[in-house]
């Protein structure tokens, strides 16, 4: 008799475990969206907790040791964190990007940097800005058997149409001594007038430096400042400023809140100059 109530006790729950996993299906089937964003949600979760454990290794590195074992937990979790992740939602170009960057930069235990170079390369290819420019870095290096220009500018260029800053500054740089490409000021002015405008401290110093070094600024920053407003719509009423001085100072603030040191250097060096200017004309009134 117990026997026998065991057996339909366990039916009963075959039962609904078979029903359970049926509306499962079946809520996934009606609306495979919400599955495929709870996906997403939690594959972005396991990422957030692997760059956090990156940021602490980060943080204590430059006391320590590159191989002190108190770091290779933080290391292992991460790296599981990534790996999960790719497993949840194998289209994640940011868990392959950091576990490449984990295979190239830290000594997490079963690192290998041929499989850091193809997840780096599938996360390029799938569209990813930062992995574009990471890779393009890594192929710039130079190597006396491989010949990778050609495809670092590819991967740089298709960072560079996301205006990703880095690209951008990269870029700018190659314009500006002619690397590989015909020099071109105004196409690095451009490059660094961009990368600038999100925030990049190198960039801003380049492109406030070539200001004060007399270069002009191309008409199609002008004609883009000086044209609708994004937000409203409307045409802007105050004018761009052509004061190359101005301009500068409004690049080397752009970097000094970055928290470039060169930049605030560059504010102060401007500051004492207005001063001078300035005297001569107290003297005369």
């Amino acid at each position: 008799m117990l026997a026998a109530s065991a057996r339909r006790v366990a039916a009963a729950a075959a039962a609904s475990s078979s029903h359970s996993r049926l509306a499962n299906q079946l809520a996934h089937a009606l609306n495979p969206q919400r599955w495929i964003h709870d996906r997403n949600k939690k594959a972005l979760e396991l990422v957030a907790k692997g760059w956090s454990a990156l940021q602490e290794v980060d943080r204590v590195i430059d006391y320590a040791d590159r191989n002190d074992k108190r770091l290779i937990p933080l290391l292992r979790g991460a790296k599981e964190n990534f790996e999960l992740a790719l497993e949840i939602d194998n289209m994640n170009t940011h868990a392959r990007l950091w576990l490449a960057k984990m295979h190239f930069k830290y000594h997490v235990p079963g690192a290998c940097k041929a499989i850091g170079a193809a997840l780096l390369v599938e996360a390029a290819n799938m569209g990813d800005p930062d992995a574009q420019y990471e890779l393009g870095c890594h192929l710039r290096i130079e190597n006396d058997y491989v010949h990778s220009d050609q495809q670092a500018f590819y991967y740089i260029e298709k960072a560079v149409d996301q205006l990703h800053p880095g690209a951008l500054y990269l870029l700018g740089a190659v314009y500006l001594t002619g690397d590989c490409v015909k020099r071109d000021i105004a196409s690095a002015m451009w490059c660094f007038h961009r990368a600038s405008e999100k925030g990049h401290s190198g960039a801003a110093i380049a492109y406030g430096s070539l200001l004060l070094k007399g270069a002009e600024v191309p008409e199609v920053i002008t004609r883009f400042n000086s044209g609708k407003s994004p937000s409203t719509g409307k045409m802007r009423k105050r004018p761009i400023q052509q004061d190359p001085v101005k301009l500068a100072k409004e690049q080397f603030q752009i970097a000094a809140e970055a928290g470039c040191d060169l930049g605030l250097r560059w504010l102060k060096r401007l500051g004492d100059y207005e001063k001078q200017q300035e005297q001569p004309k107290q003297i005369q009134q």
